[in-house]
């Protein structure tokens, strides 16, 4: 019997399986498809969750450089966000890499781990019972059916989740049926060239903004970050969508996305489809769907990723969202079947989680609002862009963006202080007087006690076979902090009394032996 089945072999059903091996579990991933996606989807991660691939010793695989460097500038609204003027309090972390590279990568990462991943292979349905479920699952290639069982089940497939259906979990939010949205992988042209940071000069027209660039009929973002591999996309409204291609992810030519791209942007640029074996894609979807479920868990069954929320790209918000998602839920699942979770640990997990959806429901579609069409919103956009001038907007909204802006409830906390959020990256000295980044200590998902004071030896001594002590030089500036796996700071403070009550708040009870000793 495994210890957690997970539905969805995608970056956040791979991420997720990692992220039990390194706590101890034993996950088995199921993956409908025989092999990983070749689509263009995700083009980049954006917020903390580069920072947490930091902590897993997997930024560098997927970026070729060895520290995160927040982004001097973004977009919301396709509005430019001047994040440099926040200096060092600028949470917005930008990673450009491809899904079909991250999936790479994370599937390196879970073959190094030995997670079992069955590709090809289809749940139907499953069932509940006291302390387990069974899970019933179809071979495509063969047609062969089985029953597996687990104690755990994780929906991490899709929008579309089969498993928040049958757990009855509901979906609610909106269907904007008017916006088709049209995506095009091409060969590269001279009519579409960089032209500086973030810029795109377009032939006949000039210089844009390469994502989310907005004009009075609809939204282009023309992505030339891989060279070889031009995508281009466009966001229209239209009035009756379904008479021209019915259905979600209806075939397109590109013919088609040609017609969008000059009405978008009032010129007519000429498409060549991919070389033969290059990565091809040409899809059209009506309407936009933003929703989050109701409830992340139905007893032994949760949700990730998109399973449980789903939103408009604006911004990059899916993977940061969903990839923390998985880290939140795994070293909680690991701790409930290692057996020393504190009462009620699962149930944070929804707590945590969900209020970080339902922002990203609200400030999608404060984006897609702002992206609009018509003169009205133009005068919309004209109003926020002067409101984007006064530095605290601009942190507010990128915080907002980084997902840095909800705050867990760890108990007790100093309201200035750093409990609740996530770890800083900053470089510690040790007391053998080397010195590491924060990050470097969380490579093995375990939790992490950073003592500068000398004093917690005795404290954490009971807690020793689940969290990990780390002494700090003595010296002035470096702050006691106990980290949780998914790299956020449960306690900070001087007092041994408090991290008592941290620790077995987050990491449970110790048991004792008959004389008393651990």
């Amino acid at each position: 019997m495994y210890d957690v089945v997970i539905v969805g072999g995608g970056p956040v059903g791979v991420f997720a399986a990692c992220e039990l091996k390194l706590a101890g579990a034993n996950p088995l991933v199921l993956e409908r498809l025989p092999e990983i996606n070749q689509w263009d989807k995700a083009h980049g991660l954006t917020g903390q969750v580069v920072r947490l691939l930091d902590h897993r010793d997997l930024f560098e695989q997927c970026a070729g450089t060895a520290v995160p460097a927040p982004a001097p500038s973004f977009f919301f609204g396709a509005l430019p966000l001047p994040l440099h003027v926040l200096g060092d309090h600028n949470p917005m972390y930008l990673l450009h890499i491809n899904q079909r590279d991250l999936e790479r990568v994370l599937n390196d990462r879970a073959a190094e781990l030995g997670v079992e991943i069955r590709r090809g292979v289809e749940m139907r349905s499953f069932a509940q019972h006291d302390d387990t479920v069974t899970v019933d699952v179809v071979d495509a290639a063969t047609g062969a059916e089985r029953t597996l069982s687990a104690q755990y089940l994780v929906g991490s497939d899709g929008a579309r989740s089969t498993v928040r259906k049958r757990s009855g979990i509901g979906f609610p939010g909106n269907t904007d049926e008017h916006i088709v949205d049209r995506t095009a992988l091409i060969a590269p042209t001279p009519q579409l060239t960089p032209a500086g940071p973030g810029k795109v000069h377009v032939a006949g027209l000039g210089e844009i903004a390469e994502s989310f660039h907005r004009t009075e009929t609809g939204v282009v973002t023309i992505a030339l970050r891989d060279p070889e591999h031009p995508l281009v996309y466009t966001a229209e409204r239209e009035d009756h969508p379904e008479h021209s291609f019915p259905g979600d992810g209806a075939a397109m030519t590109l013919a088609d996305m040609e017609d969008s791209l000059e009405r978008v942007l009032g010129v007519r640029v000429d498409l060549q489809a991919p070389a033969a074996g290059e990565p091809t894609l040409l899809r059209r979807l009506t309407g936009r769907n933003t929703r989050v479920a109701d409830r992340y868990r139905d007893r032994r069954v949760f949700l990730l990723g998109d399973a449980a929320h789903v939103h408009s790209a604006a911004g990059g918000p899916g993977l940061n969202l969903a990839l923390q998602d998985a880290a939140n839920l795994a070293w909680k699942l690991a701790a409930v079947l290692h057996g020393w979770a504190p009462e009620g640990l699962l149930d944070t997990y929804e707590t945590e989680r969900r209020p970080l959806g339902q922002r990203v429901f609200m400030q999608t579609q404060a984006q897609t609002a702002l992206m609009a069409p018509g003169s009205d919103v133009t005068a919309l956009r004209d109003l926020f862009a002067e409101m984007l001038t006064d530095t605290t907007t601009v942190q507010r909204i990128a915080d907002l963006l980084a997902g840095s802006d909800v705050r867990y409830d760890m108990g007790s906390m100093d309201p200035d202080g750093p409990t609740g959020r996530f770890a800083p990256s900053t470089t510690v000295e040790l007391v053998d007087g080397t010195t590491r980044r924060i990050p470097e200590l969380l490579r093995d998902a375990r939790p992490v006690l950073l003592d500068a004071t000398g004093g917690h030896r005795d404290t954490i001594a009971p807690w020793h076979d689940r969290v990990d002590q780390v002494p700090l030089a003595t010296t002035h500036g470096q702050t006691s902090m106990l980290v949780r796996p998914d790299g956020f700071i449960a306690w900070s403070d001087t007092d041994p009394a408090s991290l008592t009550e941290a620790l077995s708040a987050w990491f449970g009870t110790p048991e004792h032996n008959s004389t008393g000793t651990v």
